[in-house]
């Protein structure tokens, strides 16, 4: 270990973080030492032709889903906060439908299908919190006293110290101690599941499977034909992937290397700039990853050991300022890493294509109207979809940002009502509106209100035009 990190080693230490999340964070600085820039050229790159379809796959019957169900764990990434939304609580814990928060949505799913494979407590279940989320969602889940203890359904995401650009040495903030440090990102899953002692404890227990999703992904349920196709398939690692479209050639997509025939993932952030052409290709890199991730357990275990602990990743570089709020306070990096660039650390490692549906993440407040409106329904198992009058294509929705990008906006903008979105293309709101009771919107329509207070947009159907608003 060489002197620049022994004050990291020390400083993480002292803080009561294991060693594998240590080693997990010297592997970052050291690629920040050499500079590296983690880009992947397309000469190094084929594109991933085809895939097999979930679609096709045949339900295991009952018996043979509840064995497998008995060494399986769901894992939920439930470490964010919504800050983007302005929320300074777990973002699970905001309402989605019915008085329902996303958590729980996730809680009454998992104890659906335990009532229903009459399973008895499997599969088993844990979130991966972190410090900010954790005293919130045990609260929460201490409605569901049948999931179990809420202090045994979680494992605590490591933090890592923030680092001074200018030096590379730690940011150090005795007035705001706390601002010295950052998350590591969901490639952290690893590290946390291993310096928790969760990962030998599942193993322990007979567990051999995990699927993993994030807890704002309520599209993300655990299927059973797809744990029976991957615990048949004995690939180590599976990623669920589905089709790019238009809207997210700027996203990161799957590739294969031809060195070693190996699947990666290059994010927007890996690729030269003249190469932006063929990442945004949508037709030659035709996958993305859902974020939706099945793992063997036990070469989970075998590759952390082959690799002295951890995982390599590609480390991901963020410049920004040791307080968000304060863009004279000094600049530092923030290092993370993405949990699905894993897949090619694992030899075998295995993709699938999945419906749309099982994709349905909440970033903004647009997608949070879109879950709340009647273009998506809720199921007797609590999995939230699209109607199936959309045909598997959300509406798009733009929410002006200076008035709607924080979620208490978007309370006000539906606090006498929810829009009818069942049959709208697109939906544009600018400027201060609220909608009014049994407003239905059809088509593409865009509202524009320029004065400075709020105008009601009133009851009526709205189809294919743009409407000025009036307070």
């Amino acid at each position: 270990m060489s002197d620049r990190f022994t004050p990291y080693a020390e400083k993480m230490r002292a803080d009561g973080l294991s060693e594998s999340a240590i080693r997990a964070f010297e592997g970052n600085f050291r690629a920040l030492e050499r500079n590296e820039t983690g880009l992947i050229p397309e000469t190094d790159l084929a594109p991933v032709e085809s895939l097999p379809s979930a679609e096709t796959l045949p339900v295991p019957d009952a018996a043979s889903l509840t064995l497998l169900l008995r060494r399986t764990v769901v894992i939920k990434l439930n470490g964010g906060l919504g800050t983007g939304m302005g929320l300074e609580k777990a973002k699970s814990l905001l309402t989605v439908r019915e008085g329902l928060s996303f958590l729980d949505l996730i809680a009454r799913q998992i104890l659906h299908l335990r009532q229903s494979t009459g399973g008895g407590p499997v599969p088993r279940f844990l979130l991966m919190n972190s410090f900010s989320t954790s005293e919130d969602t045990r609260a929460l889940l201490a409605k569901y006293p049948e999931l179990g203890a809420p202090e045994e359904l979680e494992f605590l995401q490591n933090r890592v110290p923030k680092i001074l650009t200018d030096s590379l040495t730690p940011l150090s903030w005795p007035e705001h101690p706390d601002l010295e440090w950052c998350p590591p990102g969901h490639g952290d899953l690893y590290a946390s599941l291993a310096g928790s002692g969760w990962l030998d404890k599942l193993l322990a227990e007979g567990i051999t499977y995990a699927f993993v999703s994030n807890s704002d992904n309520l599209g993300a349920t655990l299927d059973p034909a797809l744990l029976a196709w991957f615990a048949e398939s004995g690939a180590p690692f599976l990623m669920e992937v589905t089709r790019r479209t238009a809207a997210d050639k700027k996203g990161g997509h799957l590739a294969l290397r031809p060195r070693d025939g190996r699947l990666i993932l290059r994010e927007s952030a890996q690729c030269p700039d003249a190469d932006a052409a063929a990442f945004q290709d949508i037709g030659r890199h035709r996958f993305f990853n859902t974020n939706n991730l099945w793992i063997r357990l036990d070469h989970l275990k075998e590759t952390l050991t082959k690799h002295g602990g951890l995982i390599p990743l590609p480390m991901i570089r963020n410049s920004k300022t040791a307080d968000p709020r304060d863009k004279n306070s000094p600049a530092v990096y923030q290092l993370e890493t993405a949990m699905g660039a894993a897949i090619e650390s694992f030899p075998g490692a295995a993709a699938i294509e999945v419906s749309r549906a099982r994709f349905a993440p909440v970033k903004t407040t647009s997608d949070l109207l879109i879950i709340r409106s009647d273009a998506c329904r809720l199921t007797p198992d609590f999995r939230l979809e699209l109607h199936p009058g959309r045909h598997g294509v959300p509406p798009e929705v733009n929410l002006d940002n200076a008035h709607y990008k924080l979620v208490d906006g978007l309370d006000l903008l539906l606090a006498d009502a929810i829009p009818s979105l069942l049959h709208c293309q697109k939906l544009t709101v600018k400027g201060l509106a609220q909608f009014k009771p049994n407003v239905c919107i059809n088509g593409t329509v865009s509202f524009n209100n320029p004065g400075p207070q709020a105008a009601p947009i009133r009851p009526g159907e709205y189809e294919d035009a743009s409407y000025p608003l009036l307070p």
